[in-house]
C-alpha cells in the first residue's frame, strides 16, 4: 500500500498534481470540514456540481452508497479542474464511513485562491455532506464542527472497512 508520507515532498506532490486520480489504495492526511443542506449552494439544497451515483447530495457512507464530497477546484478558460476526479473514493477511518467526489468547495471566479484549493498546511480539504436538513441547522452545524480537523484518509479504498452507515448528522455525528 503506497503511504503518503507528511513532508513537503507530499505536500508539493499534491500541489502540482492533486487533479490526477490515484489508481492505487493510499493513504493521505487531509483536512477535512463538513457542509450541510443548510449552508449547500444554493442554501436549503442538495445540489452538487458533479453527480456521479447521487442525484443530489447524500449517502449513508456504505461503499455502495457512499457519502458526497465536495473537493476544491481552479478555473481557467471557463473550466473547472477538480483537484480529485469526480468518482474518486476515499474512507476516512474516523468517521468509520466511505465518501465519494460528486461536489465542488469553492465559489466565484476564481476558486483556485480560494481555502479549498489550497489545502491547509500543505495537506489536501475535502468537504463532506453532513446533511442535516432532518435535524436543523443547529445539530448540522455542530456536527461540521466536530469533524473539522487534521484526519487520515484512504484514497481508493478496498470494500470491506468497518462502517457507521448513516447521515452523519442524522446518526449523531458519531466517530471512533
Amino acid at each position: 500500500m503506497i503511504r503518503l508520507v507528511k513532508n513537503i515532498a507530499a505536500a508539493a506532490v499534491f500541489a502540482l498534481s492533486s487533479s490526477v486520480a490515484f489508481a492505487q489504495q493510499g493513504s493521505m492526511e487531509v483536512y477535512l470540514t463538513g457542509y450541510s443542506y443548510w449552508d449547500n449552494t444554493p442554501p436549503g439544497s442538495t445540489a452538487i456540481a458533479r453527480p456521479v451515483i447521487h442525484r443530489g447530495a447524500g449517502g449513508v457512507g456504505t461503499y455502495a452508497d457512499p457519502i458526497t464530497l465536495a473537493v476544491g477546484h481552479s478555473k481557467a478558460g471557463g473550466r473547472s479542474t477538480m483537484d480529485f476526479p469526480a468518482g474518486t473514493r476515499f474512507y476516512l477511518p474516523n468517521l468509520k464511513r466511505y465518501a465519494i467526489v460528486e461536489d465542488l468547495c469553492g465559489d466565484g471566479p476564481t476558486p483556485q485562491y480560494g481555502p479549498c484549493h489550497s489545502g491547509k498546511n500543505g495537506r489536501p480539504w475535502i468537504d463532506i455532506y453532513v446533511d442535516g436538513r432532518n435535524v436543523g441547522r443547529g445539530a448540522s452545524d455542530q456536527c461540521m464542527r466536530k469533524i473539522t480537523g487534521f484526519q487520515e484518509a484512504i484514497i481508493n479504498p478496498a470494500r470491506g472497512y468497518p462502517v457507521i452507515a448513516g447521515a452523519l448528522s442524522e446518526s449523531g455525528c458519531r466517530t471512533r
